[in-house]
């Protein structure tokens, strides 16, 4: 019986222009919040902490905590 990837985390490979899906879903979790990111939303994310985040403002406070 195949899985639905509904309501499913993904697990993603961050890119500079993208990311690859390595384990098929609809959603992933964000790195600083724990907030569901739906596919479709995910818009900012580390390609070197392979990390998503919900919004510009927590990937930038996760930038600067490195800093």
């Amino acid at each position: 019986m195949l899985m639905s990837p509904r309501d499913r985390e993904a697990r993603l490979h961050y890119q500079p222009n993208g990311f690859r899906v390595l384990s098929p879903g609809d959603h992933v979790r964000c790195a600083v919040s724990g907030e569901r990111i739906a596919l479709d939303m995910l818009r900012y994310w580390s390609v070197t902490r392979q990390e998503p985040y919900a919004s510009a403002e927590l990937s930038t406070r996760r930038a600067l905590e490195g800093a």
